[in-house]
């Protein structure tokens, strides 16, 4: 860095470092995208889940029935967000350690880390478990859905939750993996997640007696299934694997407190931080359901699933640029993990707007894929993807400094300006809206992408000023 605290160029020390393994003989490019590779089709089969899940529940019913059920689901989306809110903190702190470990050529660590991290994701799932046990009814109530809606939202919250820990512990081992460059099977174990959750679901709602007939509850206990058979999957293929890399140990799997408590003490900021977004989103939910437009709700979630098909790209390439970072920095090279981060940063935003531009374009043959046959969607969900398309280079801005700043351990730095940005526009910005009558759900989703530019904008600046590289894992 220079007298300013703004970064350099990278120095001539820096671009010699080399990583372990394969990775060491890649170039930069090479390395982001093959690490962005396996993760960026993991996204998209995650994402033709996620779509199935609408399909079918868009398709078991007509009229006011499918309505209410759409607006369950926008629901249930969120709450099963939540659900991953503790489990991906816990993989936030595990991914930091297994780079900064790998990077360094510390393997006892990373294995150490390895299974550390997955009993506390089991402990971090039982937590989400039993707060939704105990929270979904007010949960309901507050957001004011219509009693048809609220009836299948209990139904496929109360079953979505008995995931939690199955949940936690593979989102802890899949980020040890991608830490450690090994993005493959992390993607295997979630291809065995998506299918049989695929198959299960359908089976539950459209099956023969004594399985079918189980409505959205039926939809939930295939995520269910889905989580515990792939995370059988990914603790088999690590037992069974003879290379170098991550492997269970004895000590590693024996409670350890210091290896813990630096998971921890890394992932408990990003755990305020999405709690809080959690709590924040829940407030939007409240102003889109209680929106004189029926349907609003279930709009809203279809225009968020269509949207996902942008990020999820940006969230995979955030992905590499993380372990790269964590890994860079493990080497002793401030310079390449920098280099790393803009390379993605380029790529992402690219990538987003692009998509961006494919949403305006396509919107309503996106939609009628959803819901078919409902005008009401179209109308309110149109205008969505207009607004979400224009934010998209921002939003990809946001994704890649904010995982990398993650996966270099300054999770603190990311809470305090996110979380300050979120509740401006959020809870601020849509409370006084409305105060003053004025609130829609497009105007809704104007003030979300406000909030995208404004957190594009600061994050941007702390990139530039390089505190984050000083995190200490």
């Amino acid at each position: 860095m220079d007298e300013h605290g703004i970064l350099v160029e990278a120095s001539e020390r820096g671009e010699n470092i080399r990583l372990s393994g394969k990775l060491g003989r890649m170039s930069l490019a090479m390395q982001v995208l093959t690490l962005s590779f396996w993760p960026l089709l993991e996204q998209v089969l995650s994402f033709l889940v996620g779509t199935t899940d609408i399909l079918i529940a868009g398709r078991m019913a007509e009229g006011e029935e499918r309505v209410a059920i759409l607006d369950a689901m926008g629901l249930g989306g969120y709450v099963g967000w939540f659900i991953y809110i503790f489990q991906g903190a816990v993989a936030t702190g595990v991914m930091a350690l297994v780079s900064r470990a790998t990077g360094a050529r510390d393997s006892k660590l990373a294995d150490m880390a390895l299974g550390q991290g997955m009993w506390l994701g089991i402990f971090a799932g039982l937590v989400a478990y039993l707060i939704l046990q105990v929270g979904t009814i007010p949960l309901i109530g507050w957001m004011s859905l219509s009693p048809a809606a609220a009836i299948h939202a209990e139904a496929y919250i109360c079953m979505l939750a008995w995931s939690g820990p199955v949940a936690g512990a593979m989102f802890a081992v899949n980020a040890a993996l991608r830490g450690s460059g090994d993005t493959k099977t992390p993607f295997l174990a979630m291809v065995v997640v998506n299918l049989v959750n695929v198959g299960a679901s359908v089976l539950f709602v459209f099956g023969p007696e004594p399985f079918g007939g189980r409505g959205v509850e039926g939809i939930a206990l295939g995520s269910v299934i889905g989580w515990i058979v792939g995370l059988l999957t990914v603790v088999v293929i690590l037992a069974l694997k003879k290379t170098d890399g991550l492997r269970w140990t004895r000590d590693g799997l024996l409670f350890h407190s210091e290896t813990m408590m630096r998971i921890w003490r890394i992932g408990v900021p990003q755990a305020i931080e999405i709690a809080g977004m959690w709590m924040i989103h829940s407030y939007g939910l409240r102003v889109i359901s209680n929106l004189k437009d029926e349907g609003a709700l279930g709009a809203h979630f279809i225009a968020v699933r269509l949207e996902s098909m942008s990020y999820l790209a940006g969230f995979a390439i955030a992905a590499a640029a993380a372990a790269l970072t964590g890994q860079y920095l493990g080497a002793g090279s401030k310079e390449m993990a920098v280099q790393a981060v803009r390379f993605s940063w380029k790529l992402a935003v690219g990538v987003m707007a692009f998509m961006g531009l494919c949403f305006v374009l396509l919107r309503t043959s996106l939609i009628g894929l959803v819901a078919p046959g409902s005008d009401l969607h179209i109308e309110l969900s149109g205008p969505l993807l207009v607004v979400c398309a224009f934010a998209q280079p921002f939003f990809a801005t946001s994704i890649i400094l904010k995982t990398t700043m993650r996966g270099a351990g300054a999770t603190k730095l990311v809470m305090r300006w996110a979380f300050s940005s979120m509740l401006f526009y959020r809870v601020g910005v849509l409370w006084l809206l409305g105060r003053l009558d004025m609130v829609s759900l497009t105007g809704v989703w104007i003030v979300l992408s406000l909030d995208l530019v404004t957190q594009a904008i600061l994050f941007s600046r702390l990139h530039f000023q390089g505190k984050w590289l000083e995190a200490k894992v």
